[in-house]
Parts: C-alpha cells; structure tokens; sequence
C-alpha cells in the first residue's frame, strides 16, 4: 500500500513491522546507527517512532521529541533522495501547518541533498556523530594502539578462563538477561542519564520480540551467571556491523573487552567496518569510545526549514 504526498499516514512502529520496513534500509549510502531496523525500534516509545509507506517509493518517518514533532531522512534510494525530501517538507508545511524539521540527518544524505542555506539552515550535531572502526582490529585488537585493550582481554582470561563461557543468546535466555539488567540498574543508581530507563525498555522490547527481528545477540557467563551481554546488527550495504547495546559487570577487568572482540568473531566475522554508535556528549563514555582508536565518524546533521512554503 502506498500513500500520495498529501495523504501520509503515518503508524507506531511494532515489532512485526520489520516485515514491511526492512526492504527500504540499505538502499542508499548510510553509515549512521540508524541505517538499521533495530535501531529505530529499541527507541521507538522514546521518540514516538511512527512511520508512512509513500508512494515514491520510500518509508517517511515522523517522531516527537521534546514535545515537537520532527522527521527523518526517509529510506529511500539515492535516486529518489530529493523527491522524497521534499515530499516530507510538503508534508509538514501543508498538514503539519510548520517548517521542516529533522533533528539527526546522515552526511551522506545532507550532501547529496546540497540544500540552499537560504532555505534551510543545517548544522552539525557533534555529540551524536557515531564512532567507526576498523573491523579486522577490533577482531585482533593488534597493535601498539589498542595495546591496552589486549592487555585487559589477557587479564580476563588468566582470571576468568577457565570460568567463562561465550554463549550466543536467543529468546528463552531473556530471563537471564532481565536478572541481569536489574542489578547493572540498580548498580547505576538514581543519578543516570534520563534515557537510560527508555533503553532498558527497549531491550526488553527485543527480548519479547526476538524471533521475528532475528536479533544477533550474545552473552559472557562467569560460573553460570550471565556477566556481559550484548546486541548488534549488520548493513550489508556497508559491510558494517552496529553495536546497539553493550553492557556489562564493570568489576571484572576485560569483560568488556572480552564480550566485545568474540561478538565480532563469531557474529560479524566479515565486517569492515564496525559502529559503536555515539557518546551523547557525555565525557567518561567520549573518553572510551576514542580508547579504541576510531577510524572516522559517521556524522548528523540538524535540518530547518527557516520559511514554511518555501522549498
């Protein structure tokens, strides 16, 4: 079913929806987070995700935050990139009544738009770029610069070796997960950043629905007790795995390092590229992305309309 520029209507993105939205993803160049289903869905009730089949041949987005209602680049092909674009400003100024608005636009899509800065005033959202890395190193953890992190992995394994199992997760391990994230919650505290809880909900979210979003997930036991758990997908497009969530017991040295090296061996194996997302402008979590030595960013963009009707 698709729907003319004047009749979008948009529905709440559910886990079934996958079936309908997933074709769109990877049709153009997109190295950003979002370039991925799970992405949208794990923060689906946080920015109120909805979506609309256009007819150009597109997913529109729609979602509120901070009480505003604002878009998305659509998933699209290049081709249609412009068309699409502009269906969507069509959109706000004749049934929304206001400017265009999109909070986190892709460079990819922001440059091929080329958008008249008369018209539109765009600007880079430096706390939300994603970090890239190269696959093969996280893989190995080689080399002088992640020296580091190669000597928290040995140290995990001279004390937790023989006690610690990789595991692959699947829907009925979603209890262990949930023990799991209520006490790495409750370690946390009051005093958290506020999405933290909309997170949590996402992942629960996934865990109920796993099966049909065909999740790649994995856990590290330590004496039978799930220490470490992480979930990640792939852009084929390109050839980039994207780490949504890692987590785990912070009071073992080289968990972190451990869970995150054999979920790329065994789950990406083939990635060249590896998005661990961003840090949110928080300094302790800038300071442990840039620990692994990225070797670009995927960076977004703000876009405003600055007149409505004029496009």
């Amino acid at each position: 079913m698709t729907e003319s520029d004047s009749q979008l209507h948009f529905r709440p993105v559910k886990a079934e929806s996958i079936e309908i939205l997933e074709p769109y993803f990877c049709l153009r160049p997109n190295k950003t987070c979002e370039s991925v289903f799970l992405d949208g869905f794990l923060w689906r009730n946080y920015s109120e995700l909805r979506y609309a089949v256009s007819s150009r041949g597109a997913i529109q987005w729609l979602m509120s935050l901070d009480g505003r209602e604002v878009g998305a680049m659509p998933a699209c092909r290049q081709e249609d990139l412009k068309d699409c674009f502009y269906e969507m400003v069509r959109f706000f100024n004749e049934s929304l009544r206001r400017p265009y608005e999109i909070r986190l636009a892709d460079e990819e899509a922001v440059t091929a738009l080329n958008l008249d800065p008369e018209k539109y005033e765009v600007r880079e959202v430096e706390d939300l770029k994603d970090y890239l890395y190269d696959g093969e190193a996280m893989r190995t953890l080689a080399g002088k610069k992640l020296h580091k992190k190669k000597n928290n992995l040995n140290a995990f394994l001279r004390e937790y070796g023989d006690r610690a199992e990789y595991r692959r997760l699947c829907c009925s391990d979603r209890c262990d997960v949930w023990d799991f994230l209520d006490r790495w919650r409750q370690d946390k505290g009051e005093d958290v950043e506020e999405h933290l809880d909309y997170e949590i909900e996402g992942i629960h979210e996934i865990l109920n629905n796993c099966s049909i979003l065909g999740v790649r997930m994995s856990g590290v036991y330590v004496d039978g007790n799930l220490e470490a758990f992480t979930i990640g997908s792939y852009n084929p497009c390109e050839q980039m795995a994207i780490i949504h969530i890692e987590k785990a017991n912070s009071g073992m040295r080289g968990l972190y390092q451990f869970i995150n090296q054999q979920f790329l061996i065994h789950e990406f194996p083939d990635a060249v590229l590896v998005n661990r997302e961003d840090d949110l402008g928080l300094e302790g979590l800038r300071r442990a992305k840039m620990s692994y030595c990225p070797v670009g960013f995927a960076r977004k963009y703000s876009v405003k309309q600055r007149e409505m009707g004029v496009i």
